[in-house]
């Protein structure tokens, strides 16, 4: 409610607009007032007065809107406003003529006469006591410091507070009717409602009073009077002429007095040991407090702790045990690759062998022409030796002719033992044309009518070197030559030359192309042409180039088939990575 108090005068030069707690209803504080307001009207003839009436949170918030120049408050709330808002004292009320102004406002804890259970501020753990609110300075707060500090705190459930709500009268209601055991008041406030004939007299007693000089009765200590305090934004000239009006003001006229600022550091040590505004803050930080904020965070956080516990533990067990199968299958699968790679040594030597047994039959042939040269030297080294004639000279070309066809014999041999020897792998770097050349030279000492073999080197002079194991191809190369007679025996033209041409099949890549005049091969005999054990050769096995497959794969190459462009035959292209050659190379072969 807003009580505007106007005041007749010639000149207005601003209007003033104060504040005041209203703690027993408007009605009570404007008859209360009044007298204040008057005469500060008289003393301030050149200003217009305005009072307006408040609860504890109506004036903080017109304090916060900068709706006042001034607020009368009890010490509580000021210390608060000051501290949210920064409202600044200028006067302390003195209730009792003489009194320090430091040592005013306290609180009563009233009861009825007739209960004789309750004789002191102990008896109260368990009970109801009804008071006005929570931010009720003298109306609460007082008695709540005084029971707190006797170990009876409502936060620890040791009382039942009650609730009542402006104005204070409510209280005593509530202790009348039974609703409370008892009752927490401003001072003063008993002894002015029974003088007042509101109260029967007697029928009320208070707890635990305090032995001080003066009529009223008290439970608590006693702390600064309200305060008389400027709002951020009032001018310091303004709150000067306030002050000085309120100093010199007559109690009889006003019926009461007010004094110089007080010191409210009492004020501020009951709040802060409390924990409320304006150092609610602390009671964020306590144990307890926390507890009760975050206990539902914190049972989510040790129940998802267990779960994640549990799930460790369970992933554990489980990676312990996949761990011992993939351990196993590890193994496992080591050892078939061991005889996986054992078997496919042992079926490539076997392929060696089969190329070798296809091929005994021109053996004989080709040992036959060096034994026989050298049978033909030894008897007319005889002959010429019975007949006298056998020169120096003579003797000389046929030992040289001998020697020579002795070692032709042994290189045969020692080829076709090294093409049939079983033994571990090696990698060397070799000249790719050097390579080819072996082959077809080993291919036509082993084939007495073998046809001519064309060879066409087109490779540049960066891609003719290969790391491989010199062997292995070979035993490619050999395959695809034979393979390729076979099918142009079958086609009937046994003496049609077979081409090598060694090409370039990229920028890291070389080609070797081995071409045959058969009649070719369909479409889909030439897409299953690399499977194991198929074949298109009565006495065939199915296995040479399915093992030459797996050969140029392990070198890191490929060999395919297709049609040629020239007409009929088939063409077989083995391709393998070359080996670049460096400085150092030619340095070593300068």
């Amino acid at each position: 409610m807003l009580i505007l108090l106007w005041f007749p005068a010639l000149v207005w030069a601003a209007d003033i607009r104060i504040g005041l707690l209203a703690w027993q209803g408007e009605e009570s504080a404007a008859s209360e007032w009044r007298p204040l307001l008057k005469a500060l009207q008289d003393g301030l003839p050149g200003h217009r007065l305005h009072a307006f009436y408040f609860d504890l949170k109506g004036m903080a918030n017109a304090v916060s809107d900068r709706q006042l120049d001034f607020v009368v408050t009890n010490p509580g709330h000021y210390v608060a406003l000051e501290a949210q808002h920064g409202v600044t004292r200028i006067a302390t009320q003195i209730i009792e003529s003489g009194q320090d102004s430091a040592h005013t406002v306290g609180s009563a804890v009233i009861v009825r006469s007739d209960r004789t259970d309750l004789q002191t501020l102990d008896d109260l753990k368990g009970r109801r006591l009804a008071a006005v609110s929570t931010d009720a300075f003298g109306g609460y707060q007082v008695v709540w410091a005084a029971l707190k500090g006797r170990g009876i705190d409502p936060e620890d459930g040791d009382f039942v507070p009650y609730f009542t709500g402006f104005p204070m009268t409510r209280v005593i209601d509530a202790v009348d009717s039974g609703a409370a055991d008892a009752g927490t008041i401003r001072s003063c406030l008993l002894e002015r409602l029974e003088a007042e004939g509101k109260v029967a007299a007697g029928r009320y007693r208070v707890l635990s009073p305090q032995d001080v000089p003066g009529p009223c009765r008290r439970s608590s200590p006693v702390y600064p009077g309200w305060a008389f305090a400027a709002a951020p934004q009032t001018s310091p000239e303004l709150a000067r002429e306030v002050l000085i009006v309120l100093l010199g003001l007559s109690p009889r006229v006003t019926g009461q007095t007010w004094g110089v600022p007080a010191d409210y550091h009492p004020v501020h040590e009951m709040l802060r040991e409390l924990q409320i505004e304006p150092y609610a803050f602390l009671r964020e930080h306590r144990l307890e407090s926390q507890v009760r904020r975050y206990w539902p965070i914190a049972a989510g956080l040790v129940l998802l702790l267990i779960f994640w516990v549990v799930y460790t533990l369970r992933v554990e067990v489980l990676v312990q045990r996949r761990t011992r199968e993939l351990s196993a299958a590890l193994a496992a699968r080591d050892r078939l690759a061991e005889s996986i790679e054992a078997h496919r040594q042992q079926m490539e030597h076997l392929s060696r062998l089969s190329i070798l047994g296809e091929l005994s039959g021109t053996l004989a042939h080709e040992l036959n022409q060096p034994l026989a040269t050298i049978g033909n030297y030894a008897n007319s080294l005889t002959r010429r030796l019975e007949r006298g004639s056998l020169s120096a000279e003579a003797t000389a070309r046929a030992a040289a002719e001998i020697a020579s066809e002795s070692e032709r014999a042994a290189g045969i041999l020692a080829g076709i033992r090294a093409f049939a020897r079983k033994r571990t792998r090696i990698r060397e770097r070799v000249a790719l044309l050097t390579l080819v050349e072996g082959a077809v030279q080993l291919f036509r000492g082993m084939i007495p009518d073998a046809p001519p073999v064309e060879l066409s080197d087109r490779l540049p002079e960066e891609q003719r070197t290969v790391t491989v194991d010199p062997l292995q191809i070979q035993q490619i190369l050999l395959n695809l030559l034979k393979n390729g007679l076979d099918a142009q025996r079958a086609a009937g033209c046994p003496e049609a030359p077979l081409r090598i041409e060694l090409t370039a099949g990229g920028a890291s890549d070389a080609t070797i192309s081995v071409r045959d005049r058969g009649t070719g091969m369909p479409e889909a005999e030439r897409a299953r042409l690399f499977e194991p054990f198929f074949t298109t050769k009565p006495e065939g096995m199915g296995l040479g180039l399915s093992i030459s497959r797996s050969i140029a794969e392990a070198h890191g190459g490929t060999l395919d088939a297709r049609e040629p462009d020239d007409g009929p035959g088939l063409v077989l292209c083995l391709q393998l990575p070359v080996t670049p050659v460096t400085d150092k190379d030619d340095e070593q072969a300068d």
